[in-house]
């Protein structure tokens, strides 16, 4: 059920200054109530070591030494609710109150309090569950995907100027949850979805099969693998054609297998789809990024970043879904809180690496033929999402899934011409042939 909710301009957490669409200005840290709200990841600052990186014993890619930030998006799995709302006001939980726990210094749970004011909703989990780890992965990593998701929908909302998210709060009949924020035919975006999940249970024979084909060694013991999987994935779709779509997903996985060991990876990254190339708009998304990597090591992300042109890549046309950014699957070394600090400089790199390109793009012209480019680009970031995204296919093979939750990632108008091709050294056949040929932009 969707809930109404207060408005933004008063809410909490980096409300972005709106002069117009031309350049983002200043964000506040003030929440509502007068309090500061840290940006993702900003709990416990630590000095990162730098990284390296290596083969794991499957295969997969392995970070050798000093990660430093973290964050987790379970795409697929957060359901959408598609109507006009703003700032969420907290949804109560008599489970959730923000009373002293037994034991525990009253200050502690003030500042859990504090920071779940800053949320589009409560927490999926009990606010005692998460008091009593909070030194716990699964606990740092629920605090995180709410912040970014916060973060995130309120940037947007302030860039599109009037919309409103709609916020829709789930539960799973096997275990856990999600809180969904759509935000749909706004002044500046046509769709954006921004959801987190946090979810435990049994995989299901599919989803485990998926895993082990990653090189993953997993146990069952009675037909049952037990996991518990939680992240912030999103994708903003918006109206003119030369402001560019993003895509970003954040996640953490813990399985047990039959021996009663756990494994725990992360995952995630970020890409941008433009219709059109701007190059200068192109250097400036890749630049931050790299710039989130280097924090951590200087071969992180020139590796993601390949990793990120080869996974997006749709086979049966033979180019890449947009012009990259950095993907990364299965890190799980050297460290939980290593690879958790990583990945916290990348959400934090987010809405710097997009919002300006937003504002500066709202408000440019455009013709029927550029609009049009537009819906036949995103047919074909249709046809990747459901023939090819590792989320999307997590969420199909996962009990207690929703169908809207797996598509919200998908535009809302899209088009099919056949045999469509454009016109020899048109803007359109340029943006193709860097789809084709994927470009080094930092360098």
């Amino acid at each position: 059920m969707a809930m109404h909710l207060g408005r933004l301009s008063a809410g909490p957490c980096w409300l972005a200054a709106r002069g117009g669409c031309g350049e983002l200005r200043s964000w506040s840290l003030r929440c509502a109530a007068g309090r500061f709200c840290r940006p993702p990841g900003t709990a416990c600052p630590e000095q990162s070591r730098g990284l390296g990186y290596g083969p794991t014993a499957g295969g997969g890619p392995r970070l050798r030494t000093g990660l430093a930030a973290g964050l987790a998006g379970l795409a697929g799995l957060a359901a959408a609710a598609f109507g006009h709302v703003e700032r969420a006001e907290m949804v109560s939980k008599s489970s959730g109150a923000p009373s002293p726990s037994p034991g525990r210094p009253e200050e502690e749970d003030d500042e859990l309090a504090r920071r779940c004011s800053c949320f589009m909703a409560s927490p999926v989990t009990d606010l005692h569950e998460l008091r009593r780890r909070p030194g716990d992965m699964k606990t740092k990593m629920e605090l995180l995907i709410l912040e970014t998701q916060a973060q995130v929908c309120q940037a947007l909302a302030q860039v599109d100027g009037g919309a409103r998210f709609s916020v829709d709060r789930w539960e799973r009949k096997e275990g856990g949850g999600g809180i969904s924020c759509v935000l749909q035919d706004g002044h500046v975006f046509e769709k954006a979805g921004v959801s987190i999940s946090v979810v435990h249970g049994n995989l299901s024979e599919e989803a485990a099969k998926q895993m082990r084909s990653r090189g993953k060694k997993l146990k069952t013991k009675d037909g049952k693998l037990p996991f518990s999987a939680m992240g912030v994935s999103s994708v903003i779709h918006p109206k003119n054609p030369h402001a560019p779509t993003i895509h970003f997903n954040y996640r953490y996985f813990e399985v047990e297998d039959a021996d009663g060991n756990k494994q725990w990876w992360f995952g995630g990254g970020c890409d941008l789809t433009p219709t059109y190339l701007n190059q200068e708009d192109a250097v400036h998304f890749h630049r931050t990024l790299k710039e989130a990597c280097d924090q951590h090591g200087p071969d992180l992300y020139p590796k993601f970043k390949k990793w990120c042109d080869d996974y997006f890549f749709i086979a049966h046309r033979g180019e890449r879904r947009g012009i990259g950014g950095i993907f990364f699957d299965d890190l799980d070394s050297p460290s939980k809180e290593e690879v958790f600090r990583f990945v916290q400089s990348c959400t934090q790199a987010v809405i710097p690496s997009y919002i300006p390109l937003v504002k500066k793009h709202c408000d440019d012209s455009f013709t029927p033929r550029e609009k049009l480019w537009q819906q036949l680009r995103r047919g074909r970031y249709v046809e990747f999402n459901l023939l090819y995204d590792r989320g999307t296919k997590f969420g199909l093979f996962t009990p207690g899934s929703r169908i809207e939750s797996i598509l919200m990632s998908l535009p809302l108008t899209a088009r099919w011409e056949y045999m469509h091709s454009p016109s020899e050294n048109s803007k359109e056949a340029e943006i193709v042939d860097v789809l084709r040929h994927p470009r080094d932009w930092v360098h």
